[in-house]
């Protein structure tokens, strides 16, 4: 089976979806076992590899990139309706 996210570091909490993922659909990837999207994830968007507590970093590429803007569930879209760039907000 081909993988359908791409995690690029290994620290991160968040996979990028190679494709548009299904709700419900399996995720492939190195280091993933029993996770499923649970909602659709468009195709080069965040999903969360665990769950992410509300203020909890959000991290890819080894790096913060933003700060979760609510609990975020394992399997989960992250994108702009749920994460926050602290950079932006001082």
């Amino acid at each position: 089976m081909r993988n359908n996210v791409m995690i690029i570091d290994e620290r991160d909490n968040v996979g990028v979806a190679l494709r548009d993922l299904a709700a419900g659909e399996k995720i492939l990837s190195r280091g993933v076992e029993g996770l499923t999207a649970k909602e659709e994830i468009p195709a080069s968007h965040k999903v969360a590899l665990c769950a992410i507590a509300a203020g909890e970093e959000i991290i890819k590429y080894g790096e913060v990139v933003g700060v979760s803007a609510h609990e975020i569930k394992r399997g989960g879209w992250v994108h702009t309706h749920n994460l926050e760039s602290e950079r932006w907000k001082k």
